[in-house]
């Protein structure tokens, strides 16, 4: 197996235009909410984006022990860093979506979503120990993820070895 499965491949991409997104709305969610201008909308979209993530990770850890994965084609230390990055993201990509949950259930936000009142709203997530792991999951996800993009540029540009076109919807002979 010279490449991950279609599905693999597709999952991937997917999970990364959701975690984009998600991103990006919790950040205008955090200034709407601190500005007073946060919306019922904007709590739904970004936990229906954190849920889609955490079932494309389920899905995806299903089909990398249904597809399998392509053999390693760094050296012994190098694939022990990729395994452990790769066993990192999976776990954050899940925690991630389950702080989320956490915080819904036990902050003001779960209570305004069930009311339908934007004004129950908190503007501050003030002992909500849910939330603060959420932040704190969010930064360490994006270290993780610039060390796994520095990995995969490097495989591309400075070792040449084609690791990066196991990600990709072309199939190679």
């Amino acid at each position: 197996m010279k490449q991950y499965s279609k599905r693999m491949v597709v999952t991937h991409w997917l999970t990364l235009g959701l975690l984009v997104a998600a991103w990006f709305l919790g950040d205008s969610l955090s200034d709407a909410r601190h500005d007073g201008n946060a919306t019922l909308a904007g709590y739904l979209i970004h936990a229906l984006a954190g849920g889609a993530i955490l079932l494309l990770t389920l899905l995806r850890l299903f089909f990398r022990r249904k597809d399998g994965t392509p053999a390693p084609v760094g050296s012994g230390l190098m694939d022990k860093m990729a395994t452990g990055i790769h066993h990192l993201l999976y776990t954050l990509l899940i925690l991630l979506p389950v702080t989320g949950i956490l915080t819904i259930v036990t902050s003001k936000v779960g209570s305004a979503l069930m009311a339908g009142n934007a004004g129950l709203l908190p503007k501050k997530f003030t002992g909500v120990l849910a939330h603060d792991v959420h932040e704190l999951l969010v930064n360490v996800l994006i270290a993780i993820v610039i060390v796994h993009v520095l990995g995969a540029v490097k495989h591309q540009f400075i070792l040449k070895d084609g690791l990066m076109g196991r990600m990709s919807l072309r199939r190679k002979n």
